[in-house]
């Protein structure tokens, strides 16, 4: 009987061992897509498992500079991963389409990388694809600003992803790893947010058929463990339930800093019976995770109305902006459109204080105390007036309530 495969210790996804590394090509290198385009490589910027991403350009007489627009993948033709991403960017990401929506749907911009080209490359078959270049990603930032996102930039963030999901939802495919990491801005216009990486994808609706509730233990666990859906540990194809349900972990990592599972991301049963208890009772998740906190309101809300979806249920993209644009509302904020990362409040959700007015300046009480004191020295000591000093009203308990269980809803 052979021996039992240890759970991947990063709960994420395995990469078969005989996958080639992809080749490392000079700048300048040429490359031909399968429309006759040439395009012309600069300097490497990025390196996967097995493909490198390249600065890149429309070919030219002119050396591919530090600001090129686009970026080329390129990883040998017999791996998977890329092939997967070009079926999607093929169907889904072609500039027209992503410009069709964003007009139609009033939206500023599409958090969708667009796709300009793909082909085999003639030296040794090398598989490339050609789209928009981006910059740093989430990830980073969250390390760099110590694990902590503003409650407004968080909110903001779900906002924006929601329209991608939306979009690409409506195009017949869920992502299924959606995480920081995945999660790029602009290198021109840091108030933008891509969602990258789709060698997840799977196509839940081709030709207008939802596939099936169907629990397969081979499929157990898919994608980055400490965010996937309880859909997915239970080896269910994804959905656009799982999508919406990772976004939420996501916006609760950022906004409190930790995970309640991620103390034991090793044992994946152990996770899956996490989400499947927290996600029964939302309100004991909001509590452990912002404990004696001030409760981000509109994310339990969320989480609720998500957790409410049926596995084929289409959801009201709508009604979940509108819950978190109220809880941007309870900030005193708006959807501005501006990413600030730099604001965290140590995992506490800001909330309006009360003003106490100020009838003297704090310099003036402080010299009339003085002068008074000195004054008692010489004389008999008298009755003097003390400061009223106003103390921040204590905020209103969370009510408890029961959540409801989940499971496929028919």
């Amino acid at each position: 009987m052979p021996p039992r495969k240890k759970p991947d210790a990063a709960g994420g996804r395995k990469a078969p061992a005989k996958r080639k590394l992809a080749e490392e090509f000079p700048p300048g290198e040429v490359l031909t897509d399968s429309a006759k385009k040439q395009w012309k490589l600069g300097l490497p910027v990025g390196q996967g498992g097995f493909g490198r991403l390249y600065l890149a350009d429309v070919n030219s007489s002119s050396t591919v500079g530090s600001d090129a627009p686009y970026v080329i993948k390129v990883e040998p033709s017999d791996n998977g991963p890329l092939f997967s991403e070009l079926k999607f960017y093929m169907r889904a990401a072609k500039p027209e389409l992503i410009q069709k929506w964003t007009s139609s749907h009033k939206l500023k911009y599409l958090g969708v990388p667009r796709y300009w080209g793909s082909g085999l490359h003639e030296k040794n078959g090398n598989r490339f694809m050609v789209m928009d270049r981006l910059g740093k990603d989430l990830q980073k930032v969250f390390e760099e600003t110590g694990k902590l996102f503003p409650h407004k930039t968080v909110l903001q963030l779900g906002l924006r992803v929601i329209d991608i999901l939306e979009y690409i939802h409506e195009h017949e495919y869920v992502h299924g790893d959606i995480k920081a990491s995945n999660l790029l801005l602009h290198h021109k216009h840091p108030d933008q947010v891509f969602l990258v990486d789709y060698g997840l994808t799977y196509r839940y609706c081709p030709e207008g058929v939802h596939k099936e509730y169907k629990e397969d233990p081979r499929k157990c666990h898919n994608g980055t463990i400490e965010f996937t859906s309880v859909d997915a540990h239970k080896g269910v194809s994804p959905s656009r339930r799982g999508d919406l349900e990772i976004l939420g972990y996501c916006m609760i990592q950022w906004l409190c800093g930790k995970l309640p599972w991620e103390d034991n991301l090793t044992d994946p049963s152990y996770v899956t019976d996490s989400k499947i208890r927290y996600g029964d009772e939302i309100l004991t998740l909001m509590e452990k995770c912002f404990p004696g906190k001030k409760k981000p309101d509109e994310i339990g809300r969320y989480m609720e109305l998500v957790k409410e979806l049926g596995y084929s249920d289409q959801p009201s993209y709508q009604k979940l902006r509108d819950v978190l644009l109220q809880g941007l509302k309870a900030l005193g904020a708006k959807d501005d459109g501006k990413l600030d990362f730099s604001q965290a409040q140590n995992g506490d959700v800001p909330h309006k204080e009360r003003k106490r007015k100020i009838t003297r300046s704090t310099k003036e009480a402080e010299t009339e105390e003085t002068e008074e004191t000195e004054a008692a020295a010489k004389k008999k000591p008298s009755k003097g007036r003390a400061a009223a000093a106003s103390s921040k009203s204590p905020s209103k308990p969370t009510p408890k309530g029961r959540g409801r269980g989940r499971g496929q809803k028919k």
